[in-house]
């Protein structure tokens, strides 16, 4: 049996590892997308636009600063799902919450593969959670 529990005891920690992974790669992803939008550059890149003759020169720079706006929230929205997934990741390597490393394995969802195997792996080692470490 107590390779049993060892065994458990890896994957919470697998599961841990991959939620702490993937919450990094959304935390990065997250930035990227803020910074690349919140550029007037890239957001020149991004929607070309021709000018118009009745109004003078950069006048999309009038029309269109809303655009971005969905852009921006989705890169926040991954930049909190990945610090979720950071959070509930070291929850379960030091074995502390199972409801927490499960919300964080939950957020580390949107990285597909990690993320299923962090919820797999979270759930096989709830067991750990109880046991007394000595």
């Amino acid at each position: 049996m107590a390779s049993n529990d060892n065994s458990r005891g890896k994957l919470l920690t697998a599961g841990g590892v991959l939620s702490i992974i993937a919450g990094a790669f959304e935390i990065i992803s997250g930035g990227i997308v803020v910074a690349l939008i919140m550029s007037p550059g890239i957001r020149r890149w991004l929607l070309p636009l021709p000018p118009m003759p009745l109004m003078p020169g950069d006048w999309y720079e009038y029309v269109i600063p809303v655009v971005p706006a969905p852009f921006i929230s989705v890169g926040i929205a991954f930049i909190v799902w990945g610090v979720g997934a950071i959070i509930g990741g070291i929850s379960a390597v030091n074995r502390k919450s199972f409801g927490l490393s499960l919300v964080g394995a939950i957020c580390a969802l949107p990285s597909i593969i990690m993320g299923i195997l962090a919820i797999i792996f979270v759930s096989l080692g709830k067991r750990e959670f109880g046991a007394v470490r000595g």
